[in-house]
């Protein structure tokens, strides 16, 4: 069980503890939040509750990669996107932009990459549109799904490309920053928006340009676009000839990139293919959400937490309750471990009528 630590962790020794009591694995430490400062603080929690409680949990850190969000907004107050609206994406938000609601991008060559018909989905797909006109420098963009209620446009939201092939670094100038710190600190280093074997190779290279004397760190990499599932079965290959390896099933991305619809199949093709490579899986966001969050379990994630079985390590995102969720997802799979080995039945006996 792998567990994304809070901000408190850094200040809060006790919390950590809790985690490693209820049965953390190993500790999630996500890079596109707080700095090296609190990042040492959370490791040293995490290496210091492992050794007292006698428990094995490794630290894994996570690359923010070039996640695209949105980085300025011009708009009246209180605006929500709704289904017919449209919206400019310009390259550069000006006091002087006369739309009346634009948007920039922290990538802003992006706007020139899409074309008419391209897809834009903003906050995780909450908002879906379309381009719909174009001109150096902008895309006007129709929205034809939304939330009833709509969608809030603010800065930092995610925003999604689904059917663009986006020209972007695998790597930012973030990101080699803050390898410095994770090259000698983390066990494990997730790999956000991996797609393409040269990828994996320019990660391999700093992270042992930095850290020449310790063994090979393992990588886990993060499956969240069309174009990573159609390049994994290589980029485990590079991967795993240098490093130990593990595929992510970054499930949020990847739904909006490849459909709802279709994540369903590719999250057991990926499973699949991953035991045929001998390579392990995590399966990742949003399990027992509601749980870690509200402190109660729905309906349906229970059904996803016992899908978790398939793969050998399941993540848990921050919450008030993460410590119970620990702990009530140990139960879950403990019980799911008499049913299914990975993919296969065990048919064993049935005791509620024995």
């Amino acid at each position: 069980v792998m567990a994304t630590l809070p901000t408190e962790a850094a200040t809060q020794p006790e919390l950590v503890d809790s985690l490693v009591v209820a049965g953390m694995d190993c500790a999630r430490i996500n890079c596109a939040h707080d700095d090296a400062e609190a990042w040492g603080q959370m490791v040293a929690h995490v290496r210091e509750a492992a050794g007292r409680l006698e428990r094995p949990c490794k630290v894994l850190m996570d690359i923010a990669g070039p996640k695209c969000r949105v980085l300025k907004v011009k708009a009246p107050p209180k605006t929500r996107l709704m289904r017919g609206d449209r919206v400019v994406l310009v390259d550069e938000l000006k006091d002087k932009t006369k739309e009346p609601i634009a948007f920039s991008l922290n990538f802003p060559e992006l706007v020139d990459q899409l074309a008419i018909g391209a897809e834009v989905f903003i906050d995780d797909g909450k908002a879906a549109a379309r381009v719909v006109s174009k001109s150096i420098g902008r895309a006007e963009i129709e929205v034809y799904a939304a939330r009833e209620k709509g969608v809030r446009l603010k800065p930092g939201k995610g925003v999604n490309f689904p059917s663009t092939e986006l020209d972007l670094p695998p790597l930012t100038s973030k990101d080699f920053r803050d390898l410095d710190f994770v090259a000698e600190h983390a066990d494990l280093v997730g790999f956000s928006f991996v797609q393409r074997v040269d990828d994996v190779e320019l990660l391999q290279d700093h992270l042992v340009a930095r850290a020449p004397k310790r063994e090979p760190h393992g990588l886990v990499l993060k499956i969240e676009t069309p174009l990573a599932v159609r390049n994994l079965p290589r980029l485990i290959l590079q991967s795993a000839t240098h490093n130990p390896t593990a595929v992510m099933i970054a499930r949020g991305d990847l739904a909006v990139e490849l459909g709802f619809a279709r994540l369903t199949e590719m999250q057991e093709e990926i499973l699949w293919l991953c035991e045929a490579a001998h390579t392990p899986v995590v399966w990742a966001t949003q399990v027992l959400d509601n749980y870690v969050r509200d402190g109660i379990a729905s309906r349906a994630e229970m059904t996803d937490a016992a899908m978790a079985q398939g793969a050998e390590c399941v993540m848990l995102n921050k919450g008030p309750y993460l410590a119970e969720g620990v702990a009530f997802l140990r139960d879950v799979l403990a019980r799911m471990d008499r049913h299914f080995a990975k993919k296969f039945a065990r048919f064993g006996s049935l005791k509620e009528w024995s």
